[in-house]
């Protein structure tokens, strides 16, 4: 056995239990910044607080079904995003389930159509730093991605 295959079989079981904890903190960051209101939904209304108040963003989180990967539009904006966030110091992740997405945050038109979940962005409640304990394990899981190299870390949210 390689020293490649014993390291892979030991990151496994951590990795799931990163992603979960990640996945689980996500969630609960989102509910907790919905309640408190400060989350930005879509990519324009983000582009907009991203324009006029970048200091004031704590975190990002990208949203994209597997028919939004073809999307160029769609695409192109996230990396510009992405960019705008990496400069600002702002921590990013990707989610790949916009419906779970939109279950979790309530957003919707009166038909039940989900809003334009894409791009979520959340801001302070306030000039004091915000202290919550779902955003510091999200700031230290895309802490730790960066450090192999992983700018944009993808999570799964639990069902």
């Amino acid at each position: 056995m390689t020293l490649e295959e014993v390291r892979g079989q030991d990151t496994v079981p951590e990795t799931t239990a990163r992603m979960q904890s990640a996945g689980k903190a996500l969630q609960e960051l989102l509910l907790s910044a919905q309640r408190q209101g400060c989350l930005t939904a879509g990519v324009y209304e983000s582009a907009k607080v991203l324009n006029v108040d970048p200091d004031n963003v704590t975190f990002c989180v990208l949203a994209a079904d597997e028919e939004d990967e073809g999307d160029i539009a769609l695409q192109i904006h996230f990396t510009l995003i992405q960019a705008f966030c990496c400069e600002n110091d702002i921590d990013i992740v990707r989610v790949g389930d916009v419906q779970r997405l939109a279950a979790i945050v309530g957003a919707g038109d009166e038909a039940g159509a989900p809003g334009d979940l894409h791009c979520i962005l959340i801001s302070n409640p306030n000039e004091d730093a915000w202290k919550d304990p779902a955003l510091e394990k999200l700031n230290l899981f895309c802490e730790e991605s960066r450090s192999v190299n992983d700018w944009v870390p993808s999570i799964t949210l639990p069902e």
